[in-house]
């Protein structure tokens, strides 16, 4: 896909994709580390990444230009608070993670459905209006959320292995991809199947560095593990900010 020029929203390339599992995989270590390992629970944790995500989000809509530092802050807020909301459904809510997931696919669905009636297309490639743009995020987030309560699924309710489960997601996303070059399924389609799934594969990354050794884990710890991952991502974001100067000088 090739982001026209104007738009809040990332070039959906490799890199995109291969930033968005980092960010996912940051996402579900530093949500396992506010509920978790600073033992807050989940209803502190949603409380303290929602205030994030509504801050980060209100400066990315009210931003005229995409900003990649911004951007990837608020997809961050996204799949760290799609973690604690996961966790909350299917946990403190005691709805398992069917139910659980069917709730947060109606979240999404009904999203995506209000999105097309008010703007007749889910293009995510050309976004600039803000009511757009919001409907977006809220998609993103129920999309993290929804890819978090099915990596979950994988590990705990089927009894895969982290790496069994990354595997399992990873072959959904290649089939994605596949499909995308092969056939003529919808984008838009694909691009949403896809988001839910990276979600998953970063989360069961996530979970394998931080859990115990004993569970199939490398049990390196929430806050080493996050602390690796925003190291990367750092790096990413730089690498991408260069990349685009390059290209306005070549222009």
């Amino acid at each position: 896909m090739t982001i026209p020029s104007g738009t809040k929203i990332a070039q959906i390339t490799f890199l995109f994709w291969f930033m968005k599992i980092v960010a996912t995989t940051l996402g579900e270590t530093l949500g396992d580390y506010f509920s978790m390992t600073l033992n807050l629970g989940y209803a502190t944790g949603i409380a303290i990444t929602f205030s994030f995500f509504l801050l980060v989000v209100v400066f990315q809509i009210k931003a005229e230009k995409y900003i990649p530092a911004l951007f990837w802050l608020v997809i961050i807020a996204t799949t760290t608070l799609g973690t604690e909301i996961s966790d909350y459904i299917d946990r403190s809510l005691q709805l398992g993670y069917v139910l659980g997931s069917l709730v947060l696919l109606l979240g999404l669905l009904g999203t995506l459905l209000l999105w097309y009636w008010r703007y007749g297309n889910l293009i995510v490639t050309s976004i600039h209006q803000k009511t757009k743009e919001l409907l977006f995020w809220i998609a993103v987030l129920f999309s993290n959320s929804l890819g978090t309560a099915f990596g979950d699924y994988l590990n705990d309710g089927i009894g895969l292995s982290y790496m069994q489960g990354a595997m399992v997601t990873a072959c959904v996303i290649l089939l994605v991809l596949l499909l995308h070059y092969l056939t003529k399924i919808n984008e838009i389609l694909l691009f949403w199947i896809a988001f839910v799934f990276t979600r998953p594969f970063g989360a069961t990354f996530g979970d394998f560095l931080t859990k115990p050794i004993a569970k199939g884990g490398l049990d390196l710890g929430t806050f080493q593990a996050s602390a690796v991952a925003i190291c990367i991502l750092i790096g990413l974001i730089l690498w991408e900010y260069q990349h685009r100067q390059k290209k306005l000088l070549i222009k």
